[in-house]
């Protein structure tokens, strides 16, 4: 888990890039369709910040008791006016950064509910760098504007993947036993993310000789694992290549999808 001032700064990243699309939005692009499927632009902009309504001003107590989700109706009301969406993004977002302001090391380390499972209220903030992250991309990629996928945003988004590496490897992509893929990551983030299969599909620290190298950069590796954009638009751009067993390496370039 990331230090309280990281996940403080990769917030505050991810709310700057709400709060700045919500400045500069046209009147057609809140209504333009995002890379989520049933939502435009302005369904995920409503979706993103009602959980942050939802979790201002609270902290687990435990484990198995959710933050208060009753709350994001109260917020999602009278928020199809764009207007009045900016001005209580930009009210729920201060909330929260005076809630961040707020937290103690220790904080993190309590018990939480999170969508994943029990876990803690910091991995839980890891989630919502997450879901921010990848939401922000929802909207920049069907609209052809640039982001920056740099920083400790991009840093733990990348990580809710790798994190879950080994099951993508074995169970969505199907990797066999005694094979192994290397997933070599170009930029802006640069990684070699290597899984071995020895009983389970498994990270492991290095592959001198791969079965398979997957390359991509590492926004298409996320948005891909997230199942937002198209593998065959991507292998036909070349975003998407690999070398050594050509069909281990073609069904790893469709089926990294893990999450939606």
């Amino acid at each position: 888990m990331r230090s309280l001032d990281e996940i403080r700064a990769a917030l505050e990243a991810c709310y700057a890039a709400i709060e700045g699309l919500c400045a500069d939005l046209s009147e057609a692009d809140w209504t333009a369709q995002s890379l989520c499927p049933d939502w435009v632009v302005r369904d995920v902009i409503q979706h993103v910040v009602s959980i942050e309504a939802v979790m201002a001003g609270w902290l687990p107590e435990d484990d198995r008791t959710p933050p208060p989700f009753g709350r994001a109706a109260s917020f999602l009301e009278g928020t199809d006016d764009p207007a009045v969406l900016a001005q209580s993004v930009g009210a729920v977002l201060a909330e929260r950064r005076r809630d961040l302001s707020e937290l103690t090391p220790a904080d993190l380390d309590r018990p939480s509910w999170m969508p994943v499972g029990p876990g803690s209220y910091g991995r839980f903030l890891e989630i919502r760098v997450f879901d921010f992250w990848v939401h922000v991309r929802d909207i920049t990629i069907p609209l052809g504007r640039s982001t920056d996928d740099t920083g400790l945003a991009a840093e733990l988004a990348l990580a809710q993947v790798e994190s879950s590496i080994g099951y993508i490897a074995g169970k969505k992509v199907g990797v066999p036993e005694g094979s192994s893929i290397a997933f070599q990551l170009t930029g802006p983030l640069v990684r070699e993310i290597d899984v071995a299969v020895n009983g389970r599909a498994k990270q492991v620290e290095h592959l001198d000789n791969p079965t398979t190298t997957l390359t991509t950069d590492s926004t298409t590796f996320i948005m891909l694992a997230c199942g937002r954009i198209d593998p065959q638009a991507q292998i036909d751009s070349g975003a998407v290549s690999w070398t050594g067993d050509g069909e281990l390496g073609e069904r790893a370039a469709r089926n990294l999808r893990f999450t939606m």
